[in-house]
Formats: C-alpha cells, sequence, structure tokens
C-alpha cells in the first residue's frame, strides 16, 4: 500500500473501477451459476458440487468492494521490485497465439483420444511452447500430471472424464 502522504498527493486512479466490475460480473455469474446447478454429479460427497462456486463468488464480490472502497481513498499496489520483465520489449503474440491452440486442440481431442493422453499432449505443449527443450521430459511429466489428475476427478471427486482410446485400461 502506497503511504499516506502519497495518497494526498495522487489522485484516485478510476480506472480501478473497472476491475471492480469484472470482480461484481464473474462473482455475480458463478453463485448464479452455482444456485441453478443441478445436483446429483456426486452424491457421496456431503459438500456438493456448488459449494467452491458460491465460496468464489462470495469472495469475489467481497474483493470488489474492498477495492471498491479502497480507490477513493488513494490506495494503490506497489510496483512489484522483483518482475523480470522489460516493458520496452513487445509482447510474445506467437506464444500466446500457440498457447490459445494447444487449448483448442484440448478441446477437440479430450472426447476421442481421452483426457488422459489429451492432457498429456496439453501439458506437455505447453511446456514447449513456453521454452522447455527436454521434450521426453515434457511428456513424462504432463502424462503424470494427465493420469494424476483423471484418477483424482475419478476416485476424489466421483466425476468421470472421458477415458477415450485408454477405455477399460485406466
Amino acid at each position: 500500500m502506497s503511504s499516506p502522504e502519497q495518497r494526498e498527493k495522487a489522485p484516485p486512479d478510476r480506472a480501478q473501477y473497472i476491475v471492480c466490475v469484472v470482480l461484481v460480473a464473474v462473482g455475480g455469474f458463478l453463485i448464479y451459476d452455482a444456485v441453478t446447478m443441478a445436483g446429483g454429479f456426486a452424491e457421496v460427497d456431503p459438500v456438493g458440487p456448488r459449494l467452491f462456486p458460491l465460496a468464489i463468488g462470495v469472495g469475489l464480490l467481497l474483493l470488489a468492494a474492498v477495492l471498491a472502497v479502497a480507490i477513493p481513498r488513494g490506495y494503490r499496489g506497489e510496483a512489484d521490485a522483483g518482475e523480470d520483465v522489460d516493458p520496452d520489449m513487445p509482447s510474445d503474440w506467437r506464444t500466446v497465439a500457440l498457447l490459445i491452440g494447444l487449448f483448442v486442440g484440448l478441446i477437440v481431442l479430450v472426447e476421442p483420444l481421452g483426457w488422459a493422453v489429451a492432457g498429456a499432449l496439453f501439458f506437455a505443449g505447453c511446456a514447449t511452447v513456453l521454452g522447455s527443450r527436454h521434450y521426453i521430459r515434457n511428456l513424462v511429466i504432463g502424462a503424470v500430471l494427465a493420469v494424476g489428475t483423471f484418477y483424482a476427478f475419478y476416485s476424489g471427486l466421483g466425476i468421470p472424464l472421458p477415458a477415450g482410446i485408454l477405455d477399460g485400461i485406466l
């Protein structure tokens, strides 16, 4: 937070109200979606599927309220001194486009190939796009993450993910 002297000198940054609006919109959507969600996904779970979207939605609304009160008071976040970003460098749109392409590929391939295979390819592809040149290690770690999340959802939450070509093996 900025010091009281800095708050008196600097006018409030009204553009931060856009963040408040986004927080309210997302929080409201999460609460609405949780309230209208059909039950029965994991009937053995005493918590149910509504708890987390409700908690996150309420949390976002509370954060929006806190931010809306802090903005006119002149509070501003301090710049992160440890950030290793050169503001003079142009954006790397190629990397962004490749990551979006990988995500779209995951959406398209998750049904026919199954989560374990599509997820492994997605995780390995993201690591490669972000700069890792250890292709075999990327695939191994991607496979461990994908199979681990497959069983975490299936066994831990009771939510089946598509098995695809590995149906009967997983």
